[in-house]
């Protein structure tokens, strides 16, 4: 772990610099999708949603997906939210029936103050039409409903807007997040999966940051089912030994928006699965 600790101070200085140098998120993009392009020169931006296996480090773990593809895992969680999306009449509460909006979330709610994901809409429809919330905001129904509908926009690329002094400052907050020690191991989001991405440690590849949400909700081997992104988040958290915050908590929604916005133009691809 020390010698870990060591390559990720070596290598972390160059892009944290670029990025704090100005409080822009166009300048921040830029310098954002610039290093991962300049780092793995053959892997294409759009190839990024699907995480770890776009990198030429993974070319074994790469194979190894492509054979569990053949009959995702997903696809039983998939149909699932399928079925109780259209059992509960969800699309009448999107605009276009749900089809592409995925690629705009999250978004700034004037009128509410504040940052609006797809949980918390999918949860505001359930309650307009007289029903119950969904609770469990990790996994089970509302991974599987939140899977469904991204599902409709796979191929949009994403494009939020983040020009409202809400929003903004939501983005500000994130961004610092992002690249703030925390936890026992003091690592911050951007020591494993900016300048440690694509790297083998304890016999894994470290993925990279950019296009991280794009395929959320994933299957992962480890959960055995499908999982949201923020119970991802928890568990980066945990994994540092830091204590995780709740799921659609304001500081994992501002984590959120920054990753979302630094991902503008990779197409969705969801569900994805992972390791």
């Amino acid at each position: 772990m020390k010698k870990i600790a060591m390559i990720l101070i070596v290598l972390g200085a160059t892009l944290g610099v670029a990025l704090a140098a100005k409080a822009d998120p166009a300048h921040d993009l830029k310098a954002f999708q610039g290093y991962f392009l300049k780092k793995f020169p053959g892997v294409k931006l759009s190839s990024y949603h699907d995480g770890l296996y776009a990198l030429p480090q993974a070319k074994e773990e790469r194979a190894e997906w492509e054979q569990i593809m053949v009959f995702p895992p997903y696809e039983l969680g998939l149909e699932k939210g399928k079925e109780f999306w259209n059992k509960n009449h969800l699309a009448s509460c999107f605009r276009n029936g749900g089809k592409g909006v995925a690629a705009h979330y999250p978004y700034w709610d004037a009128r509410a103050k504040e940052v609006r994901t797809i949980v918390n809409d999918i949860n505001s429809c359930l309650v307009k039409k007289g029903m119950k919330p969904i609770k469990n905001l990790k996994s089970g129904t509302m991974a599987q409903t939140v899977a469904y509908m991204k599902s409709l926009s796979n191929g949009y690329r994403v494009h939020i807007n983040v020009s409202a002094p809400g929003m903004r400052k939501m983005y500000e907050e994130g961004k610092k997040f992002f690249w703030a020690k925390r936890g026992q191991l003091n690592f911050a989001c951007a020591d494993c999966h900016v300048h440690a991405a694509g790297m083998h440690i304890g016999g894994n590849v470290l993925g990279p940051a950019l296009g991280h949400g794009t395929g959320f909700p994933v299957y992962r081997s480890k959960w055995g089912k499908l999982g949201t992104l923020h119970w991802r988040y928890m568990g980066c958290n945990k994994q540092v030994r830091a204590k995780p915050f709740k799921p659609q908590s304001k500081q994992y929604k501002a984590l959120q928006v920054y990753e979302t916005y630094m991902d503008t133009g990779i197409p969705l691809k969801v569900p994805g699965q992972r390791g």
